[in-house]
């Protein structure tokens, strides 16, 4: 046998690790509104503003009006908006409304932990 066998095997292991951790950083966000309405806006400026600040670089946002697209929200199960769903990386999260409580929003994008208050304000 090739005594570089193992080494390669070595390489290519570390280069999965290497490319599942860049995967796992990136957060895949999916914002679906109701058309150009005040809570959608507020929504939108809310979730980009949190991204930029915790997230810069590393998120993919889509913005999805489920007027214009409603077999995108049937297919996701959405049943009020705004509604934000986590993607990537899992668990899938979901969290409903202008996503104007930035704590509770950072929580459920996993970016705080559960018990630590918020102090974040808008």
């Amino acid at each position: 046998m090739n005594k570089r066998k193992p080494a390669d095997r070595a390489a290519d292991f570390e280069q999965a690790i290497q490319e599942a951790s860049q995967t796992e950083d990136r957060y895949v966000l999916r914002l679906y509104v109701t058309g150009s309405t005040q809570k959608s806006s507020r929504a939108i400026a809310n979730i980009r503003a949190l991204c930029e600040q915790h997230l810069q670089g590393r998120y993919d946002l889509e913005v999805i009006d489920i007027y214009q697209q409603p077999v995108l929200a049937k297919g996701e199960q959405i049943i009020a908006a705004p509604t934000l769903i986590k993607k990537l990386p899992a668990p899938l999260r979901k969290v409903v409304g202008d996503l104007s409580d930035a704590g509770r929003v950072l929580m459920g994008l996993d970016l705080r932990p559960m018990g630590e208050e918020s102090s974040v304000g808008h």
